[in-house]
């Protein structure tokens, strides 16, 4: 018998354009944490890893990696405990509404983060 072949869920690359706006977006409104950053070189495009209870993203500034647009599909136990936090947040580049248990953010560089609670 061979040994069972497992995957682990797929981390989503999201094109960044500015590491600031970015930050400010993932970390400082969606209150993601940012696990680490990786540069071949001081002076080259930022590869990092933000995470929040579970769910990791990769933002890279590197040509190629991702696309603008792009929409990550993700499963909440508790999107609207979720959807008021960003909202008491009163962040001037996004004022999120839920329509049920489901909406989608539109990050600064164009990709929708979708956040769904149905089961």
């Amino acid at each position: 018998m061979t040994d069972a072949i497992t995957f682990e869920p797929g981390i989503p690359v999201l094109r960044i354009y500015d590491i600031a706006k970015a930050m400010e977006f993932y970390v400082d409104f969606l209150g993601f944490t940012l696990d680490w950053e990786h540069r071949f070189a001081p002076d080259l495009p930022l590869y990092a890893q933000v995470s929040r209870s579970g769910l990791k993203l990769h933002l890279s500034e590197h040509y190629g990696d991702g696309t603008p647009g792009t929409v990550v599909w993700i499963r909440t136990a508790n999107p609207r405990a979720f959807f008021r936090e960003l909202a008491d947040k009163r962040a001037r580049f996004a004022r999120p509404g839920a329509d049920g248990d489901e909406a989608t953010i539109t990050d600064p560089f164009g990709n929708m983060l979708r956040f769904d609670g149905s089961r």
